[in-house]
This record gives C-alpha cells, structure tokens and sequence, in this order.
C-alpha cells in the first residue's frame, strides 16, 4: 500500500505493519483532528509558504481541502476541525465564506470562523457565521498582531461565552501577544467561556504555560508541540492537566495529520486517555 507522508509518498512493508497495528488500536472509535487549517485552491501554496517562514520549518503539506481530506481517510481521522485566520480585518468575511462553503462539500469538516480585534461590528459576524453552521471562532494573536486580552478581543468573549467556543493559538517565546497568562486573565473574567488553548497552552513554552492555567477551565490540544515537548513529557502534561481537558490536534498544514497520529498514539497513554482525547472530548465539546 501506499501512503502520504509530510515529506512524500512511501510504500513499504514497515509502514504497512505500521499502519495494520495503528489501525487495530483505533477501530470503532471516530477520530477528531481538532486543528486543521485549509486554504482555496488559489492561493494555498502562498498560505503555506508564509507559514513555513514565520516558524522557520520547511512545509511537506499541500494546505487545501481535498488533500486534508485524502490524508484523514488513509489515517482513519473521521473529523477535521478546519479553519483559516485572518491577518488583517478586511479578510475575516471571505475567510468565514470560504470555510462554510468547504464544510458544505465535506461533511467530516466542522468549521471555526474567525474574527479580529478590530473589525467593525463583530457581533453581526459572529451571528452571520452562527446562521452559517459555524460552531467557533480561531485566532492567532502573533500573526494577527493584537494582545489576546485586548479590550476588543474582551467583548468578542463577552459576546461568546456560553454560546460558542473559541481556539487560541497560545505561547510564543518571540512575542507577549499569546503569553499564558493573558490567557489566564480571559478565563477568570470569562468562567464561562469555552476556550481550545492550542499547543499545550504554550507553543515553544509549554512547560510556562503550566504556571498560569494548570487547573483552570479549558481545554488544551497537543498539536504542534508534540515533536518538540518529545513523547515522556507530552505524556506527563496529559496527565498533569487531565485527560479529559486535552484535544488532538495535527496543525495541518504544518504537519500531516496521519503522522500526528501516529505519534500521539506511541505516547503509551490508556485506552481510556486515547478515546477521551481523540473522540469523547470533542463530541462533548461539539454536542454530538
């Protein structure tokens, strides 16, 4: 058989192997990938490409839909929480366009809008992408150049909690826009907003991350940080934080998630901890 990868295709027995005992450990349990970013056709290689240098990591994957989709099938991920970010506020509507309508065509997609700190009147977005099956919103707050707490970032929260969720990309040791404990600023005035804090809390700073929302009220996904944090210490924050608080997520396109699996799948964590975190989380999350 032959299967994608994040730096090409390859087909050999180990991987068939591979893939025959992954496969074994996963049956009859849906799989979400609850961080997945996808781009129109268009303008895909553009989007990957800047990706790949504001992290400085060299991008093995495509960025669209349709390849996402491939990727989830040969995996055996059933779901993909897909979104986009917009970089300045003149794109948030085209974004949230773009993501309704490919969670239209692909019915394994749930989709998360996004909005920024200063677009005008966020209310009527949020109800507009509410009315359009979107279920949350994602931002960026190191790509998009605003403080996550910000005054006009607390009222979008006000205007959300207790309706939708919301997915922040958290901790960057270069800028203070996503530091963790702006984050923990957002939950103790927000108790009952649902919040995704990607990456462990803290990309690049997760061990910091700990410090500011160990024990408080969100849920937590493992993407991008595994690779880095390596499987003893992944393991150990899952287990410092809970099960039932952490979301797998691959980050596609930065990294395949096919392989994300794999990796999270050797972390040598429970049945009980693999099914929280790849399937029973999120369906309490999502209401499914």
């Amino acid at each position: 058989m032959t299967f994608l990868s994040g730096s090409g295709i390859i087909s050999n027995k180990t991987t068939e192997r591979r893939n025959i005992c992954l496969r074994g450990q996963i049956k009859a349990m849906e799989i979400f990938d609850c961080h997945a970013h996808i781009y129109p056709e268009a303008i895909a290689e553009k989007a990957v490409k800047s990706i790949g240098e504001f992290y400085s990591i060299p991008m093995g994957e495509k960025g669209t839909a349709d390849v996402l989709c491939q990727i989830g099938k040969e995996a055996g991920i059933s779901h993909f929480v897909v979104h986009s970010v917009a970089v300045l506020p003149k794109h948030v509507q085209n974004i949230n366009n773009f993501i309704a309508a490919e969670c239209e065509k692909h019915k394994e997609f749930i989709g998360f809008g996004t909005i920024h700190a200063d677009f005008e009147n966020p209310a009527a977005e949020i109800d507009r992408i509410t009315k359009m099956g979107l279920c949350g919103l994602k931002i960026h707050p190191d790509t998009q150049y605003f403080n996550m707490d910000c005054d006009n970032m607390m009222k979008i929260y006000e205007i959300i909690e207790g309706k939708m969720p919301v997915l922040i990309h958290c901790g960057d040791y270069r800028y203070d826009y996503s530091h963790p404990r702006r984050l923990a600023r957002i939950l103790d005035t927000f108790p009952n907003l649902t919040v995704i804090a990607a990456h462990f809390g803290g990309w690049s700073i997760c061990d910091l991350a700990l410090e500011y929302l160990e024990g408080r009220n969100c849920y937590l996904d493992v993407s991008s940080s595994m690779m880095y944090t390596g499987n003893k210490r992944a393991k150990e924050l899952i287990r410092i934080y809970g099960a039932e608080r952490m979301l797998f997520g691959s980050d596609y396109p930065m990294w395949s998630p096919k392989e994300e699996l794999e990796r999270f799948m050797s972390l040598g964590l429970t049945d009980e901890e693999k099914r929280l975190i790849l399937c029973d989380n999120a369906k309490k999350l999502f209401g499914l």
